[in-house]
């Protein structure tokens, strides 16, 4: 026998990309060095965020729900730009996400239900989107560029989000994580919160509170909690919303185990909202339970409602039991506006707007108050004067006419959900949608104590959620009725 040495070789043009794959790979370690070398921490999350956001960019094109998904994980990351140093847009990131995701739906069009648009609800949502885009011609507005910095969170990403969500096929179990991931961070931001109060803050942290922030984060020597959130109000709001959330989720299940689970969320998230010294955020959940009573409809839930709802309220209504606690206190005060100071000015403040706004029914534009006023038209009175509200901004920035439209669209949409959710059968589908609409009846009340309806994560929960129990009936399982087959034998003569 003949031993043949047989050598592999590879083609000539397979030889050349391998020199150029190796000449790239030289080229990119290069860079990123130079980035850490140059901007340190920053350069490191460049040089691994860039290849991460391009096989992001890939994935949410091919599957635009992967996108959705992302801009629901990223709403909560806003928060966090406080660490960074620097003016970094996260806001803007986070937009461009959501086009993206919107460019992706289009693309996958031979997938989308497009008849899905006809929904009431999107129709109403054009009617003020038609509204806010007609306002930039306002000739009040003193700047009127600054419209787009608020009209994003009046209208434009409500609209891109309604149309994503409307035409994809979302399943039940988009639907599912969807609630897990909120609950998910909702945790981690309650633990974050508790570190805050019993630990300590990060020098980033009191750098925010340095620069201005002090005086709504820390009354009386007590730290006011705000978690990785905008500000306490809105980290208070958001663990009332998702107290409520899992005190309904607690009534609504068979399993023990689940049970427990939602007992412990409970407390957790109840006490990350009293450690935030947010007060009216305890109207997420007085007007969350009563819209959980109408949407389900039943008198047994409405009798464990009352008997866990009543001994609370007359807890804190009517003694004084606790009050050396200061977040029991606080939360107390919350039932007695009329003695809170706060309270007084916010009404002498509306008093101001209202002599100030009685010859503007469209308002002085938007983007004139609030953090848009000013920044660009700081001098402006309707930027000198504290919102304190999302529908006192939405007044001054739209008039007695916007505000009428909005609070009429609002309630058009929770009509139309709790018609839709009473049409329902499908028990899970029920619940959840229950869930999501007691949730969105609170914020949207406690929204006129505080502007969170259009704060980051709360608009991207709450847009999501608007037209996922608008059209719940999507997912709706159709009851198959019990067909009794009759055999009849005949009997010949």
């Amino acid at each position: 026998m003949l031993n043949q040495t047989y050598t592999l070789s590879l083609p000539d043009h397979w030889r050349y990309n391998r020199g150029l794959f190796t000449v790239l790979g030289i080229l990119l370690a290069l860079l990123a060095g130079w980035l850490i070398g140059s901007w340190g921490v920053f350069g490191a999350l460049v040089t691994v965020g860039v290849p991460v956001a391009l096989i992001a960019g890939i994935g949410v094109l091919l599957e635009p729900r992967i996108g959705l998904l992302l801009y629901i994980n990223f709403s909560f990351l806003i928060g966090f730009s406080r660490f960074l140093s620097g003016d970094i847009a996260l806001g803007t990131a986070l937009d461009g996400l959501l086009v993206l995701t919107l460019l992706s739906t289009f693309l996958n069009g031979r997938r989308m239900n497009w008849r899905q648009l006809r929904r009431p609800a999107f129709w109403i949502l054009i009617v003020w989107l038609s509204f806010t885009i007609l306002e930039y011609f306002n000739p009040e507005h003193p700047y009127p560029t600054a419209w787009f910095y608020h009209a994003r969170s009046f209208s434009l990403s409500w609209f891109l989000l309604a149309i994503i969500v409307s035409v994809n096929p979302i399943k039940k179990s988009d639907i599912r994580v969807f609630c897990i991931q909120w609950l998910v961070w909702s945790f981690f931001a309650a633990l974050w919160g508790f570190k805050q109060q019993y630990i300590g803050l990060e020098p980033a942290e009191l750098r925010w509170l340095a620069e201005g922030a002090e005086k709504q984060h820390i009354l009386w020597g007590q730290l006011r909690s705000f978690s990785f959130y905008s500000d306490a109000g809105q980290f208070g709001s958001e663990m009332a919303g998702v107290t409520l959330v899992c005190i309904i989720l607690l009534f609504e299940t068979r399993s023990w185990i689940y049970r427990i689970l939602y007992v412990m969320l409970a407390i957790v998230f109840f006490w990350g909202f009293a450690i935030s010294g947010t007060r009216g955020a305890l109207f997420v959940i007085l007007a969350g339970f009563p819209a959980y009573f109408v949407l389900k409809r039943s008198p047994v839930h409405i009798m464990r409602g009352l008997l866990v709802g009543i001994p609370v309220f007359c807890f804190l209504m009517f003694t004084h039991i606790g009050d050396s606690v200061y977040q029991i206190w606080r939360i107390r005060s919350a039932l007695h506006p009329t003695n809170d100071a706060s309270f007084l000015v916010r009404l002498e403040n509306q008093q101001k707007l209202k002599n100030f706004l009685k010859d503007k029914p469209f308002g002085a534009g938007i983007g004139t108050s609030s953090g848009a006023g000013q920044r660009f038209s700081p001098n402006y009175f309707a930027a000198q004067i504290p919102t304190d509200s999302w529908y006192v901004q939405i007044w001054i920035e739209t008039g007695i006419v916007g505000l009428t439209l909005y609070l009429l669209m609002l309630f058009s949409i929770m009509l139309i959900g709790t018609i839709k959710i009473w049409q329902l059968k499908d028990p899970w589908v029920t619940t959840i949608m229950i869930v999501l609409l007691a949730e969105f009846a609170g914020i949207c009340v406690v929204s006129y104590t505080n502007p969170i309806l259009g704060q980051f994560p709360t608009s991207s929960i709450l847009f999501i959620t608007s037209f996922l129990f608008t059209t719940c009936d999507r997912w709706d399982t159709p009851r198959v009725p019990k067909i009794t087959h009759t055999i009849t034998k005949k009997v010949a003569l």
